[in-house]
Parts: C-alpha cells; structure tokens; sequence
C-alpha cells in the first residue's frame, strides 16, 4: 500500500460521493456490497487488466485493455506512444476504466487522464515502480510508452 493517510481519505470521499450522487437502481446493487477505501487499495495491489474507454474523433466509443496500476488512489496505465488510445488521450482526456474479477468485484472509474513523463513531479517514484514491475530494461521508458494518471471524478466498487 503506497496511499498516505490523506490519500486514503480523499478516496473514501470520492467513493462516498460517487455512491450518493448515483442513480437509485445503482446504489441498491452497491450500497450494501461496497469496500471502504483502505480495502480497497489493499485488493488492488500489482498489475490489474483494465478495460479503458476512450472516445474517438467522431464521438464513437472505443475500449481496450490496458495494465493498470492503483497507486496513490488513483489508476495508473500505459500504452505504446503509437497506439490509438493514445492519440485518443492527447486529444480527448475524459476516460473511464473499469477493472472486474468475475462476480466477485468490480471497480468503475471516470476521470481525466493525464500524460506523465520525465518532467512530472512524481515520474521517478512511478519510473521506479514500473521498472520493478516490469523490469529494467523492458521499455524504452521515455520514447516507446506513454503512461497516465486517471484523476477520477466518480468512482464506485461493487465487492460480493
């Protein structure tokens, strides 16, 4: 668990938040089956395959999957600099990822992603993160792949 006791804080407002302002069909399914955000981040460790929604050009919907990683209450996930999810981004930030472990969780965010690189304040803590993750010498870190933050705007868990 890398979230400080702020962190942590600021998530279960989010969650809290998110829940209340969602529709009356939605908190009848969560509301009794929801994580607090500590349990959440614990759940959460290491590599989680996110399916990650971004709009194209013409308004039309694409999704794919990507590695994400919840650091600091937060998702983040990468992709080849060429890819088009990446072109999506630069153009169009607003994003929604959703990560699901069969019936037994589900974790449902929107946000805005922001690129993050060698000039963002917390690259060389996610650099390091990633290197040991992946490895050292797995990418080309600062040319090949493009990596970003979620900054979730709504964020709701459904924990059986």
């Amino acid at each position: 668990m890398r979230e400080t006791p702020e962190e942590l804080a600021a998530l279960q407002d989010l969650l809290d938040a998110s829940l209340a302002r969602s529709t009356a069909h939605l908190r009848s399914i969560v509301a009794e089956r929801t994580m607090t955000a500590p349990d959440l981040v614990e759940k959460l460790t290491g590599m989680c395959t996110l399916a990650l929604s971004t709009v194209t050009a013409t308004g039309e919907p694409r999704i794919s999957g990507v590695d994400g990683h919840f650091l600091h209450g937060r998702w983040h996930f990468g992709t080849a600099r060429t890819a088009a999810k990446a072109r999506h981004l630069a153009a169009r930030p607003a994003a929604s990822a959703a990560h699901m472990r069969g019936e037994e969780l589900g974790v449902f965010t929107h946000g805005t992603a922001e690129e993050l690189g060698p000039s963002s304040a917390d690259w060389p803590e996610l650099l390091a993160y990633l290197r040991e993750h992946y490895g050292k010498d797995a990418f080309d870190w600062e040319n090949e792949v493009v990596y970003y933050r979620l900054r979730p705007h709504w964020m709701t868990v459904y924990a059986a």
